[in-house]
């Protein structure tokens, strides 16, 4: 069941990150440049609370170097870029096992 659940979210993820690339694509070919949509304006989309909620639960750790280069740097990457790869982790974990072949059970 679990690696089900993996496998559903990994697809999900997958399909959301390539409709994330197309709308990239569309808004790059229409303004005849590059336009990437950052993990930290995709979250300030959907949830812009919890986004400033965020920062004072992190900030503590680490005396604030988990904040600034770690989190800052990973809200700035490419939305489509970190959840793609989020989803192949799903999927890899997920995975069927192999059959054991030539082991006594």
């Amino acid at each position: 069941m679990i690696r089900f659940l993996l496998r559903a979210l990994g697809l999900f993820g997958l399909a959301a990150a390539f409709v994330l690339v197309i709308y990239d694509g569309t808004k790059s070919i229409a303004g005849n440049r590059l336009f990437l949509t950052s993990v930290g304006d995709l979250w300030t989309l959907f949830n812009a609370k919890s986004l400033s909620a965020v920062k004072p639960l992190v900030l503590p750790y680490a005396n604030g170097v988990l904040w600034d280069p770690v989190t800052v740097t990973l809200l700035s990457w490419p939305a489509w870029a970190v959840l793609g790869v989020v989803a192949i982790l799903f999927l890899l974990l997920g995975r069927p096992r192999r059959p054991l072949i030539g082991y006594a059970r």
